[in-house]
């Protein structure tokens, strides 16, 4: 008897990642890292409007 194999499902976002070039851990890292930035600039600019009024 044969047995039937069943495909394993696909990682579709692995997939994406990998053929676009940035599934590096270290891209990654650097992605979160200008948002974390980025986010605390806004943070900073509107707690010194705050201020100002």
């Amino acid at each position: 008897m044969s047995e039937l194999q069943v495909p394993a499902p696909v990682d579709v976002a692995g997939e994406v990642l990998a053929t676009t070039g940035i599934g590096s851990p270290l891209a990654w890292q650097l992605v979160s890292l200008l948002a974390l930035l980025s986010a605390l600039v806004v943070l900073v600019r509107w707690w010194i409007q705050q201020r100002k009024r």
